[in-house]
């Protein structure tokens, strides 16, 4: 998984393959951009020259070698071993919508099966039955995505409006608001539990927002026919989000934030100057972060979305940053524990398509089968499938 292969994409997609396969599959962090070893099997071999993955066969002492390299206490790598494949669900409207989901999209490349669900489901408790879950462009406070000033005329917008309040009369809810907050709820006992999320874009920060406006009217009279509580700010509750904390509300409803967690607005960068840099981490002790930052690049493209990065003075102290532009002051990708699961958080809209926009096509990924940026969105498909290691006491 260094600069000799060819697809990075679709080799998460062989090692997801293999475990389903019961096949013994193993990540090897920090060798060779983090490889995956696979025991011999002439499927897996076909499999990967059907799919254009560069492998190498080795013999069993080389394996050996390998291994005793890995396990030298003075090196920084480690063997996981990839047993269970998680079950994926993707959270995402059944109408169409103008703009694509990075995930599914890389999702599909590497040929690796996932359900869609949306609130129905969810509010039917359908969560228990996955592992993983996304969350991508998404608006849980019930503003719509807060597309009202530019779009409200469109279609699309229109649509998505009717869908929205119909699905929460059909559930039982008064407003939109509502069952976003009730779906988000669901989905933080569904992590709590021990379940795996993974969010990007504006499905990252207006969850937090959300949460911490629990029992709060944030929304104008335009998206719930009723004005927005006056008092809103003081009544926010940062006890319940799960990575953002002391941040203010955006409560003009003609602009395209949420808070100011997000600093698309602010930001000095642009796409000559804008990347991310990822931490190193100790991969014999800090297992997770390791697997969520293995890749052949440490320096990352930056790219936007609505949420484009995170404000770093807004971050908890108890979240752990995976990677960052330092200088800019913004965090781009992070993970924190919350109950028995975990969770991450990637700021972007699509790692290849620096500035998307509302009706741009969905890139092909045939044409970045290497992409660092999407890798990072792979390692959060396979970190759930590792074997838990038993701490030292």
């Amino acid at each position: 998984m260094d600069e000799d292969q060819k697809n990075h994409l679709k080799a998460y997609g062989i090692a997801y393959w293999g475990i389903k396969q019961q096949a013994d599959v193993s990540w090897l962090l920090n060798y060779r951009g983090g490889s995956f070893l696979i025991k011999y099997n002439k499927a897996v071999e076909d499999e990967c020259k059907a799919r254009g993955v560069s492998y190498q066969v080795l013999a069993d002492g080389k394996v050996t070698g390998i291994l005793n390299e890995i396990s030298d206490p003075q090196v920084n790598m480690e063997m996981v071993k990839l047993e269970k494949a998680p079950k994926i669900a993707v959270y995402s409207p059944k109408s169409k919508l103008p703009w694509d989901d990075a995930v599914t999209l890389v999702l599909t490349y590497a040929e690796i099966p996932y359900d869609i669900i949306y609130d129905d489901e969810i509010l039917k408790d359908k969560l228990a039955a996955y592992d993983w879950l996304h969350l991508h462009h998404e608006d849980f406070t019930g503003q719509y995505g807060r597309f009202w000033s530019n779009f409200r005329n469109a279609t699309w917008y229109r649509d998505d409006v009717k869908n929205q309040e119909e699905t929460a009369k059909r559930n039982g809810f008064k407003k939109v608001s509502e069952m976003k907050l009730a779906v988000a709820k669901h989905i933080k006992e569904f992590c709590s539990g021990g379940g795996f999320l993974f969010a990007m874009c504006s499905g990252t920060d207006s969850f937090d927002v959300a949460l911490s406006a629990d029992g709060v009217d944030i929304c104008e009279s335009m998206f719930d026919g009723d004005p927005a509580d006056p008092q809103a700010q003081a009544k926010l509750n940062f006890n319940k989000t799960f990575a953002f904390k002391d941040f203010h509300l955006d409560l003009n409803p003609n602009n395209y934030e949420f808070s100011d967690i997000d600093v698309t607005q602010t930001r000095s960068l642009n796409q000559s100057n804008d990347y991310f840099t990822l931490f190193d981490f100790s991969a014999k002790w800090d297992l997770v972060p390791t697997m969520l930052t293995q890749n052949h690049d440490k320096v990352i493209k930056g790219f936007m979305g609505q949420t484009t990065a995170f404000r770093k003075g807004l971050v908890k102290p108890s979240i752990t940053v995976l990677g960052e532009n330092k200088g800019a002051e913004e965090v781009r990708y992070l993970n924190g524990v919350i109950g028995k699961g975990q969770f991450t958080f990637y700021g972007g809209h699509d790692p290849e398509d620096y500035q998307h926009q509302v009706g741009d096509p969905p890139t092909d990924l045939n044409l970045h089968p290497n992409s660092p940026g999407y890798r990072l969105i792979l390692n959060n498909v396979l970190f759930p499938a590792a074997k838990k290691k038993q701490q030292k006491t």
